[in-house]
């Protein structure tokens, strides 16, 4: 059912793990599965220099949120919300098509993560 690549993601997983000192923290779950996923990203000059997950479901949900990291890592803000799951599943070479939403689930995460941080910028200059 899975790939080498997704296998080694799941059972090796890069990344993984709680950031006390993150900038922001984006969230995402999903009712169909009940798989929960946290990303904590650390930005300096707009730029993602760590970023760690959490995910609490499925082995693909677990492959899906490290390629992720890997993916996002040193990007700056704009280039990392330009990853969607699409693009998450090609480098993990493909999930089947009844476990594509849990790479949607890394992608919302990155997504909430990075809309929360904007909010906070503009609010901290307001």
């Amino acid at each position: 059912m899975y790939n080498d690549k997704v296998i080694d993601h799941f059972t090796n997983p890069r990344n993984v793990g709680e950031m006390p000192e993150a900038d922001i923290i984006g969230e995402a779950g999903s009712f169909k599965c009940g798989d929960t996923m946290k990303i904590y990203l650390k930005i300096e000059q707009e730029r993602i220099t760590d970023v760690k997950f959490q995910t609490f479901g499925c082995g693909a949900a677990i492959a899906s949120s490290s390629m992720l990291t890997e993916m996002v890592k040193g990007k700056t803000l704009k280039e990392a919300q330009l990853v969607t799951n699409e693009d998450v599943a090609i480098e993990l070479g493909g999930l089947p098509p009844l476990k594509m939403h849990c790479s949607n689930l890394a992608a919302d995460a990155l997504q909430d993560a990075i809309n929360k941080y904007r909010g906070k910028r503009k609010s901290v200059r307001a």
